[in-house]
């Protein structure tokens, strides 16, 4: 389960952010995480429960994941498609000369601390 490694990288990452600010909470975290990221978004969410519980910056703060679409563009005709519904083959013109636009991110976009 790769999202219990992934989650710990956010958690080193929140509590220098915590450090470096002076925080003495965290209350909530909003992540977008890309629909074709990798990352299991329930096991992410059992992970972080999990893993934040163990810190005191962290204890009780919530995980609210903002899911982003994955999108493709086609190189040959311009088109751009959900990736999930069609994959790397181009619906329009059936070209494999696509480049996937967003999707497979995983990004802190808020942090709510006190």
């Amino acid at each position: 389960m790769h999202e219990l490694g992934v989650v710990f990288h956010m958690v080193d990452l929140l509590e220098d952010i915590g450090r470096e600010r002076n925080l003495s909470r965290i209350g909530k975290v909003v992540v977008d995480l890309g629909e074709v990221s990798g990352v299991v978004t329930e096991l992410f969410g059992d992970a972080w429960l999990w893993a934040s519980d163990k810190h005191d910056l962290l204890r009780g703060a919530e995980l609210e994941i903002h899911e982003i679409e994955a999108a493709t563009v086609c190189n040959a005709c311009g088109h751009t498609y959900r990736t999930v519904d069609y994959g790397r083959i181009c619906p329009n013109c059936g070209s494999p000369d696509t480049e996937l636009l967003q999707g497979n991110e995983l990004n802190i976009r808020e942090i709510e601390a006190e």
